[in-house]
């Protein structure tokens, strides 16, 4: 899909530096300061327009939210929303997933959500794959002992290679639905992709994988 420039979304993110954290990574071990409590810290990668992001901060003010997505022109859509809620447990980033341990120090965060990413289908293109391996191993540095991925798509495909890559990394399965929607699951906050793709009858799949529990 392509994206439609807008050229004045990056000055505008600079307009809103309570919403928007423009040098994330000097942060790293510190987000409970900036967010002047010590609650839980959950994070969505590739939060798009935002909404399921702004929904959770709106539902769950006892948790920390913070939405990363790489576009600008995508997150200044988010931005406005944040700025309509006016949540004050929720933060932006406007960056590129790959940098997550740059920003997020070791078990750091409680939750990463992975809502309707790209399912990069051709196999030349699997280590892009947001439940690729690699990211796994990111993940697995900035999450606490024990905590929880909770991922959602459209695609069947890239369902049932990220339920495989989950299974190969060691992950505990908690929940799984093959058909969201039609399920007795309680609390479902939808994305725009969500809402669009169940319109046209699409199936909705989701699934809570936990990573191992560290004895020290």
């Amino acid at each position: 899909m392509r994206l439609r420039n807008k050229p004045w979304a990056k000055e505008k993110l600079l307009n809103y530096p309570q919403f928007v954290v423009h040098h994330p990574e000097t942060w790293k071990e510190k987000w409970h300061d900036l967010f002047g409590n010590n609650h839980p810290i959950h994070i969505e990668i590739g939060t798009g327009k935002g909404r399921f992001i702004t929904e959770m901060a709106k539902a769950n003010p006892e948790i920390n939210y913070i939405g990363i997505e790489a576009y600008t022109s995508v997150i200044v859509s988010a931005l406005d929303r944040a700025i309509e809620a006016e949540v004050p447990n929720l933060k932006l980033l406007n960056m590129n997933a790959q940098k997550l341990i740059d920003v997020f120090g070791p078990g750091e965060i409680d939750r990463l959500y992975l809502n309707f990413s790209d399912p990069w289908p051709k196999n030349k293109h699997e280590k892009r794959r947001l439940t690729y391996k690699s990211f796994l191993d990111m993940y697995a540095k900035v999450l606490v002992s024990g905590g929880e991925l909770h991922f959602k798509t459209d695609n069947q495909a890239l369902f049932e290679y990220s339920l495989i890559s989950f299974s190969e990394y060691g992950l505990k399965l908690k929940y799984i639905s093959l058909d969201l929607h039609n399920s007795d699951f309680q609390g479902n906050i939808m994305t725009e992709y969500e809402e669009k793709f169940s319109q046209k009858g699409n199936r909705i799949y989701r699934c809570e994988v936990q990573f191992p529990t560290i004895s020290k």
